[in-house]
């Protein structure tokens, strides 16, 4: 296999997926009825030179981490997914390392939650993908790299969050994250990319190290959320973690029962957050 054959075979997976379908608006004039590059580019949360250079072949060895968004952002079959790993000089992701394919099904569900706060992770945790309503009510996450994608990363070592916890949620929501990431090295001890994010985790939280050495194992539990919001304040939301359980995903929705202030509130970020992406 050659670039050139990834480079045609990324066109081809381009040109059939139709903007509307990825989430993106559809206006002016389109040349093809696919994504455009810089379409593709921010699906991918990659930069717009690479996608052409990797098109035009003049880019070789994309990374793993790269080919799995590009197969996320051209919504690939698990068989073309394998390919493109092929096509470039990789070799497809095995049942020994965390999955990190979004089926179809799961796809679909997210094209119909447009109007809901919708993230999928990992089972690391590693956020795969969000729609726009979450980017704007948790903050825009296509900036995000390397262990910034992870929430226990994020938690433990990041900037703060906007989500805002009491002394006694924080301390819960850690321990279930550790709990939770523990049950994952279980399922995948050989994944090395796991055992790099525990390590640096230890190194540098000692609250993290603390509750990896005490050995909690157990689950994240689903949990209500109190967000702020830096236009429209605080808004305390429902927040249900849904398990895919063969390709072992996490689906995190917020919600807000009708009729209240948090419902409101949920509507006004939907719009805030419309106009600064057409911004």
């Amino acid at each position: 296999m050659t670039t050139t054959d990834l480079g045609q075979a990324l066109r081809r997976w381009r040109d059939r997926v139709a903007p509307e379908t990825a989430g993106l608006p559809v206006g002016g004039q389109r040349r093809a009825a696919g994504l455009r590059r810089e379409e593709l580019a921010l699906l991918a949360g990659i930069s717009v030179d690479y996608v052409t250079r990797l098109e035009q072949g003049r880019a070789a060895r994309p990374s793993g981490q790269v080919v799995e968004a590009l197969a996320r952002a051209l919504r690939l079959s698990g068989d073309e997914r394998a390919y493109l790993f092929r096509l470039a000089g990789l070799v497809p992701p095995g049942p020994e390392t965390v999955p990190a394919y979004l089926t179809p099904s799961v796809q679909r569900l997210l094209d119909r939650l447009v109007d809901t706060p919708v993230g999928v992770s990992d089972a690391a945790m590693t956020l795969l993908v969000a729609n726009p309503m979450y980017a704007a009510l948790m903050g825009d996450p296509s900036g995000w790299s390397g262990f910034e994608r992870n929430g226990v990363w994020r938690n433990f070592l990041g900037a703060p969050t906007r989500v805002r916890h009491t002394p006694e949620e924080r301390r819960a929501f850690e321990a279930g994250m550790v709990a939770e990431l523990r049950a994952t090295v279980g399922r995948y001890p050989a994944d090395r990319q796991l055992r790099r994010l525990v390590a640096e985790l230890r190194a540098g939280s000692e609250r993290f190290a603390e509750l990896w050495d005490a050995g909690v194992v157990g689950r994240l539990q689903a949990s209500r959320k109190t967000i702020e919001h830096p236009q429209v304040g605080p808004l305390t939301l429902d927040c249900d973690l849904l398990r895919v359980e063969g390709n072992d995903l996490h689906i995190l929705v917020y919600s807000a029962e009708p009729g209240t202030e948090a419902a409101e509130k949920l509507a006004l970020v939907s719009v805030l957050g419309t106009q600064s992406l057409v911004g």
